[in-house]
């Protein structure tokens, strides 16, 4: 149960519209019969995917945002619709005050027997666990913890022929580790009745499908089984640009496996660095079978609008699986990852209510009684601090702010177009110097920009502040503020406009009269300047000045 604070300051949100396009968006344009890539845009990264009858079901990491862990529905691989997160109540898992790309990584969801099954890892939170539902949207169980993984992340099942269940998972090797991101992939029975490991714990992969070039962070690992072969998938290479997808087999679950010679069967590094509209740094893949035999992928890449610098995030990718010589292959040595594809043979869905992919506008007009399945915030709450109001967002302004490695009052929702905007209503009466309420452009505690309604000197004023880096005060820098000549509580648009990486801020007293109070270099909210592994975000938020 969240407490209930005493009556506060409070900032109300009318609406929330966010819009984006990109210059791809008219080059490759999905046809009848085709889809568009990625099919989840902005930060939705580390996908896994299952299928039960004609349904297939999606997870993907969301490290120190609350809810945790959404779960996607499909009938088709390219329209998913968010049903729910696993992690929605505070109390299933603490995040603390940590950094936000610590928390939940890499989720495996896996069903049997009309149970689902959703594997994690909460990092410096708890370590690895195990969540059950019988209905894929939810409520899911609290975690049940796996101690004998400890020191591991990315742990997933594998459920043989034979009724016995098996988990995987990435740990330490065994002995010293020989070299930075020398990893391996360990292989345990699993009783799948009480959710618990079960007799000897074995490796299966010890730092890569070739340790004689030191190949670093192997992880993701998952088993399928094909044609008496027991398939084992891996990521390799780390999240950056040389990540990659390998693949090895056995004739036993318990090994030895044999490393595809063709390896990797997906990548990106192999592709000019200077070629237009690149996706880079995809793998961490899973395969997955449709009820017609086909075989399909979804994993991970990025979109960088220069360089290395992307601040969408990781975002989920699908493609179709061939196999050459008994080994499956996602992309071909040279394969250039495609934007428009063929669809897969599966019954034509309609387009989902919420758009993933292409461009798109939605509008939160914030009048029901909960929030958006795809509404974040940081970190778990420890009291209720927002709420709807006839029609409106309601946020308590605290002392928490977004530099705080706290839970601030702050929603957001992510950005998922190089070119994007977000616009809101804000009606606030700051009481005091330092009280502020307004919309931010965020990447993590260090690195965010924000407009607001704020008071500098007993007077009302709209500021743009941001923080460039850990050496900035937790509050962030003032790049500009102009006076407020409103009546106090009258409403005041606030808009946040992304150009890849310029981010330019503008606020307006009256509907489409625009005054831009200044322009940032957007390169602050990638990952190349941020560090992590969380894409951008815009959102609505409340502070109240100590």
């Amino acid at each position: 149960m969240l407490a209930t604070p005493a009556a506060a300051q409070q900032a109300r949100f009318d609406w929330f519209e966010y819009r984006g396009a990109d210059p791809v968006d008219s080059l490759y344009k999905a046809g009848p019969g085709e889809y568009r890539n990625p099919i989840l845009q902005g930060f939705h990264p580390d996908p896994s995917v299952t299928r039960v009858g004609e349904d297939y079901y999606l997870v993907t990491s969301t490290f120190g945002y609350f809810p945790g862990i959404p779960v996607f529905r499909s009938r088709d691989l390219v329209n998913w619709t968010q049903i729910g997160n696993a992690i929605d109540r505070p109390g299933q898992l603490d995040f603390k005050n940590l950094g936000l790309s610590r928390g939940v990584f890499a989720p495996t969801i896996q069903a049997k027997n009309g149970t689902f099954y959703i594997l994690n890892t909460c990092v410096d939170c708890g370590g690895n666990f195990v969540v059950t539902a019988k209905n894929p949207a939810g409520p899911w169980s609290d975690p049940v913890w796996l101690p004998e993984l400890d020191g591991g992340i990315d742990p997933s099942l594998f459920f043989d022929d034979d009724g016995r269940t098996w988990i995987l998972n990435n740990g330490p090797p065994e002995g010293t580790p020989q070299y930075e991101g020398h990893r391996a992939i360990w292989v345990q029975e699993f009783d799948l009745a009480n959710l618990k490991t079960i007799g000897p714990r074995k490796v299966l992969v010890n730092g890569g499908v070739d340790f004689s070039k030191k190949p670093i962070w192997i992880e993701g690992p998952h088993i399928f089984k094909k044609d008496g072969w027991y398939y084992l998938s891996c990521a390799e290479g780390g999240t950056a640009e040389g990540h990659s997808q390998v693949i090895l087999r056995s004739k036993s679950v318990t090994g030895p496996y044999t490393p595809n010679p063709a390896n990797p069967i997906l990548t990106q590094r192999d592709l000019p660095r200077d070629r237009a509209n690149p996706i880079t740094s995809a793998g961490h893949a899973e395969l997955v079978q449709t009820q017609k035999g086909d075989w399909w992928a979804t994993f991970l890449a990025v979109r960088p609008y220069t360089g290395d610098y992307y601040n969408t995030g990781r975002e989920t990718f699908l493609m179709p699986v061939t196999w050459e010589n008994g080994w499956p292959r996602i992309t071909r040595p040279g394969q250039a990852i495609p934007f428009v594809h063929a669809r897969p043979a599966l019954p034509a869905q309609p387009k989902p209510k919420l758009p993933t992919s292409g461009a798109f506008t939605v509008r939160d007009e914030f009048d029901g009684t909960a929030l958006p399945l795809r509404w974040l915030m940081l970190r778990n709450p420890r009291e209720r601090w927002y709420a709807f109001d006839k029609g409106a967002l309601v946020l308590d302004a605290r002392t928490a702010g977004l530099g705080d490695n706290a839970n601030p009052s702050f929603l957001a929702r992510r950005q998922q177009h190089m070119n994007a905007s977000a616009e809101t209503v804000v009606r606030f009466t700051p009481q005091r110097d330092g009280d502020k309420a307004g919309l931010a452009a965020f990447q993590n505690d260090q690195y965010w920009a924000s407009i607001a309604v704020t008071r500098r000197g007993g007077k009302p004023v709209v500021a743009l502040e941001w923080r460039a880096g850990e050496k900035q005060p937790a509050g962030g820098a003032t790049l500009g503020a102009v006076p407020l000549d409103v009546k106090p509580g009258a409403p005041v648009h606030l808009r946040v406009t992304a150009a890849g990486d310029k981010y330019s801020f503008a606020y307006a007293t009256k509907p489409g009269r625009w005054t831009e109070i200044g322009t940032i270099d957007g390169t602050i909210l990638s990952t190349k300047t941020a560090g992590g592994f969380v894409g951008a975000v815009f959102g609505v938020f409340a502070e109240k000045g100590e």
